[in-house]
């Protein structure tokens, strides 16, 4: 065990610390989102059974893809409880990445259905429990006194995931095409490695919030606590409805792109690549949204973190509206080309900055000082909401043949009227929330933890 550390005072510089989470988060995310980019291929084509490939119906697919989703956003409560009670945050992001890492190995090594449950199984806990610990952990690194630097560096946060999904969205899908499934999990598997090192390299630049044990429970089971708890959740709830159409990007999308023109501005893509765009965009959209559309419409009117989750809303509607239209033309023979769904990612990327950036910051500042980790585990949770709506749907959609009662014009339109829906009644509730903020004291919780690892 290593001996307590001394926590630098935060000051209004950067602190030091932020590089290795950023590096951590670029890498752990080309991780999972290099593996995510080719899952559903890979069931439907590469999927291995005793006597040779034994791939999945798209039905099928998709219900595995959105169950799986559904748990790793589903476990970041584990790992908030797990970081605010007994071991900190740091300590749980090293143990659980390492638990990541096996989940890798076993899909890079097992090709079955018995390896994919169980290396999704192992990434899901990883993956998920590290995902509010990881979040918590960057607004841990600062205090009232460069407070103001919070939104900026949630942004680069924000930019870091989306340059490592980005990247690992065009690479993975050529090396499942043309070196197979072993090559293309195992590379993701080695970036998440890298990524873990990065981390337990930072470790003695961190600032260590200590976990709050008796005190934590005390203060997740107070008056306070509780109505934090339940004043977010009402929001996390309408929130789960853009993940239910959001993550569908990774599974009804690329099945929709594996039968349209992928001839786009001078070259052929395969369908798993066209998810690329999102991260693009991302990376595109943050400083203009940053600079220039926020600062523009805060001369309109106060742009408060409820107005943009509502505003985000209703920009996702069109996004599946889009969809339904390509499969119209679909449906007389068409082959509409991939631009039409690249249109749909626009939509559906500005609707992200305005939902998800926004509920990162908004849950940190939301949360008392010692449940940090859970509500932002509580914020995801609504990731795994809105992916297990999703899959419910396709189960009750589903015929015994694997075939869909609904058309794939009517299935699209479906989630866009209840995106729609959610957007109009979120008004309401926006407006009879009152935000209350709370950020950690300099020298008082910045005290260090003890660094076990």
């Amino acid at each position: 065990m290593a001996d307590y550390l001394t926590a630098p005072r935060p000051t209004e510089d950067m602190p030091k610390g932020i590089s290795y989470i950023i590096g951590n988060e670029t890498a752990e995310r080309f991780s999972f989102y290099g593996m995510k980019a080719i899952l559903v291929v890979f069931m439907t084509t590469h999927l291995m059974g005793a006597d040779g490939l034994d791939p999945m119906s798209e039905s099928d697919a998709r219900i595995w893809y959105h169950q799986f989703n559904a748990l790793v956003y589903f476990t970041p409560l584990l790992g908030a409880i797990i970081a605010d009670v007994f071991l900190g945050k740091y300590r749980t992001i090293i143990y659980l990445s390492l638990d990541y890492c096996l989940g890798h190995l076993t899909l890079a090594v097992d090709s079955s259905r018995m390896g994919l449950m169980i290396g999704l199984g192992l990434i899901g806990i990883g993956a998920g429990g590290i995902k509010p610990c990881v979040s918590a952990h960057v607004g841990d690194q600062f205090g009232r006194s460069n407070a103001s630097l919070l939104e900026k560096v949630y942004s680069w946060f924000y930019f870091a995931i989306n340059l490592g999904a980005f990247t690992s969205m065009i690479l993975t899908p050529i090396l499942l095409d043309r070196y197979g499934s072993h090559v293309a999990f195992a590379v993701p598997g080695i970036l998440m490695l890298i990524a873990t090192i990065v981390f337990w390299t930072g470790r003695h630049k961190f600032i260590h919030v200590p976990p709050g044990g008796k005190a934590f429970l005390q203060e997740a089971f107070s008056g306070e606590g509780l109505r934090a708890i339940g004043k977010l959740s009402v929001i996390y709830v309408f929130v789960a409805m853009f993940w239910a159409l959001f993550d569908q990007t990774s599974a009804a999308w690329v099945l929709q792109a594996k039968k349209m023109d992928m001839h786009w501005m001078g070259r052929d893509w395969l369908p798993a690549q066209i998810q690329a765009a999102n991260p693009l965009l991302i990376m595109i959209f943050i400083p203009i949204f940053s600079f220039v559309v926020y600062p523009l419409i805060n001369k309109v009117f106060e742009l408060t973190p409820l107005r943009k989750i509502s505003i985000g809303f209703f920009v996702a509607v069109p996004s599946f509206l889009i969809p339904a239209w390509i499969e119209s033309q679909i449906a007389t023979g068409a082959s509409p080309s991939i631009g039409w769904q690249l249109l749909a990612y626009v939509f559906i990327t500005v609707a992200e900055i305005f939902i998800s950036i926004t509920c990162l910051e908004f849950s940190y500042t939301q949360a008392p000082r010692k449940m940090k980790s859970l509500i932002l585990g509580l914020f995801l949770v609504s990731v795994a909401i809105g992916n297990q709506f999703t899959a419910l749907v396709n189960i009750f959609i589903r015929n015994e043949d694997g075939t869909s009662k609904l058309s794939e014009v009517d299935y699209y339109l479906f989630f866009a009227a209840c995106m729609l829906v959610t957007a109009i009644v979120f008004i309401v509730v926006a407006k009879m929330y009152t935000p209350m903020e709370y950020l950690h004291e300099e020298g008082g919780e910045h005290e260090a933890e003890a660094d076990a690892v």
